[in-house]
C-alpha cells in the first residue's frame, strides 16, 4: 500500500487528512493499538453506557471500529456485529479476534462518509465511539456520515456516539491562549473550522481531530434527524459522568456521549 505522502490531495479519501491516512494505513499502529492505549479501566464507563443503551439483540454496526474494542463486548453478550473501518490493518485485527473467540462479526472496509454498501434500514443499532466522528474533516462530510447512519438504521434503532469538547482545552497548559489564537485563526484561515486540531499522535505528525462545543454536537445530530435522548458529559478521566454540571459543565466536560434514536 503506498504512503499517503506520495498522493496528491485530490486522491485522499473524502473527509480524511493526509496525517489521518498515515495512521489508518499503519500496520504497526494496528498491531499495538490495544496495548499502547491500555484499554481497560479508562473505558469501562463508556462500555457500560453503551451496554445499558443498546439492546442485547440485533445487528450492531461499529462505525470506525478500530480493533472493535467497543463492539466485542456487545457481541459476547448476544448481538451480531458489523465492524466498519477504512483501515485494512485494523480490520485484520478484528477478524483475528472474531476468529479466536468464534464471534459473529462481519468486517467491512469503507470510508465512513461513503457507506453506500450498507442497505437502507438494514442495521438494528450503531455505535461510533472514541471521537471517531471528530476524525472526519469538514462539517459537510460529518453530516454526510451522520445522514448515512440515519439511513442505514431501522426505525427505532439506537445510536451511540462520542466526541471531545472544544472548550475543555481551556484546562490545558496555556489553554486560554490557545483558544483565543485558535478562534482568530479559524475565522481567517480558509478551509479551517473552529475545533480543527492537528497534532502528533502515536508517532503520526499532523494527526487531525475536530473537537466540538455542546451546541455544535447536538445540532449536528438533530440536523441528521436523530432524537438525542440523553447527552452524557464525561469527567476528565473518562471513568464516570461529570458531576455538578450546573457549574460550567459545558466547559468542564472532557467530552460527551450522545444517546440517540431514530424515530419509529
Amino acid at each position: 500500500m503506498s504512503s499517503s505522502s506520495s498522493k496528491p490531495s485530490w486522491q485522499l479519501p473524502s473527509g480524511v487528512t493526509r496525517g489521518s491516512l498515515d495512521y489508518i494505513e499503519s500496520a504497526a499502529i494496528a498491531d499495538g493499538y490495544d496495548e499502547d492505549l491500555a484499554f481497560g479501566s479508562d473505558f469501562q464507563f463508556d462500555e457500560q453506557v453503551v451496554a445499558d443503551f443498546i439492546p442485547a439483540t440485533g445487528l450492531v454496526a461499529d462505525l470506525g471500529c478500530g480493533t472493535a474494542r467497543a463492539l466485542i463486548p456487545l457481541v459476547r453478550r448476544g448481538n451480531r456485529g458489523l465492524a466498519v473501518d477504512l483501515s485494512e490493518e485494523m480490520l485484520r485485527i478484528v477478524a483475528e479476534k472474531a476468529r479466536d473467540e468464534a464471534l459473529d462479526i462481519e468486517c467491512l472496509q469503507a470510508n465512513l462518509v461513503e457507506l453506500e454498501a450498507i442497505d437502507d434500514q438494514s442495521i438494528d443499532h450503531a455505535i461510533c465511539m472514541f471521537s471517531t466522528l471528530g476524525m472526519i474533516k469538514g462539517a459537510a462530510y460529518r453530516k454526510q456520515f451522520l445522514d448515512h447512519v440515519h439511513r442505514i438504521l431501522k426505525p427505532g434503532g439506537k445510536f451511540v456516539v462520542h466526541v471531545h469538547n472544544f472548550w475543555f482545552n481551556f484546562f490545558e497548559p496555556d489553554g486560554a491562549i490557545w483558544i483565543a489564537s485558535h478562534l482568530i485563526k479559524a475565522k481567517f484561515t480558509r478551509g479551517m473550522e473552529r475545533g480543527d486540531k492537528y497534532y502528533r499522535y502515536r508517532g503520526i505528525p499532523n494527526f487531525f481531530l475536530h473537537v466540538f462545543s455542546r451546541g455544535e454536537f447536538t445540532d449536528a445530530l438533530k440536523s441528521s434527524k436523530f432524537n438525542v435522548t440523553r447527552l452524557v458529559p464525561l469527567r476528565m478521566d473518562r471513568q464516570a459522568e461529570l458531576s455538578k454540571t450546573w457549574f460550567f459543565g459545558n466547559w468542564r466536560a472532557s467530552g460527551w456521549i450522545a444517546l440517540c434514536e431514530k424515530s419509529a
